[in-house]
């Protein structure tokens, strides 16, 4: 009799702990989502940035998939809009889907970017270490960042804390119900709660390297009329 009631104990102690972690997890979440409050544009609206940084993410057969094109789509259109001057691409020049990295600047390239205006840091392994390493390494002072919506506020607000004037910019969900729920799922109950404790308790990048000026090359060039001024290509 005494286990049948304990038992019984535990399992309505199940729903209030259920009720309790979705209720934690809610107010983690919605506290990183406060620090990009205001920051958050759709493509038409986003305001002029001199770099737009782009996060990388799964590659297949050395290709972007989904959700990077989308990415890189919303870069490209900034550019050709002349509302960024230079790109930064950030990912995992080793990432288990593959070379990020060379995927995303294949793609630039094939759409008309010129090259001398795209910047990789090979060691953007997560969102945090982007927006450290493109204050820490690369300068970035001023800049707009793209990714889909689900992922947008925690990485405006990353790059915010990291010293950065940012802009979020939203690239479309183009991607499956599948994966859709897959990425809400892990971005909810994992990576809001890790980018919570980032925020509050700020961490060294996982890589370090020396600075590298070549962003501000770039700049200081258009500037002055040293690399050709037009956005991309023709």
């Amino acid at each position: 009799m005494r286990k049948s009631v304990r038992l019984s104990r535990v399992l309505g102690a199940i729903p209030l702990l259920v009720l309790g972690s979705a209720s934690a997890l809610a107010l983690v979440s919605s506290r990183v989502a406060a620090e990009a409050q205001g920051r958050m544009y759709e493509l038409g609206d986003a305001p002029p940035a001199p770099v737009v940084i782009v996060p990388g993410a799964r590659v297949k057969e050395g290709r972007p998939m989904r959700i990077l094109r989308s990415r890189l789509d919303v870069a490209i259109a900034l550019m050709e809009q002349g509302r960024a001057r230079a790109v930064l691409v950030s990912g995992d020049a080793r990432g288990t889907s593959g070379d990020e990295i060379d995927a995303m600047i294949t793609y630039l390239v094939a759409r008309g970017v010129n090259r001398e205006r795209i910047v990789a840091d090979p060691y953007g392994l997560d969102t945090y270490d982007t927006a450290r390493r493109a204050v820490t390494t690369y300068g970035v002072r001023r800049a707009a960042i793209v990714t889909q919506a689900f992922h947008l506020p925690r990485a405006v607000a990353l790059c915010g804390r990291a010293g950065i004037d940012i802009v979020g910019v939203r690239a479309p969900d183009a991607m499956r119900v599948r994966t859709r729920i897959r990425n809400l799922a892990r971005e909810f109950v994992l990576s809001r709660p890790k980018a919570f404790l980032e925020l509050r308790f700020p961490r060294d990048p996982a890589v370090s390297t020396p600075p590298d000026d070549r962003l501000a090359e770039i700049l200081a060039d258009l500037e002055h009329g040293r690399v050709a001024a037009a956005p991309v290509d023709s």
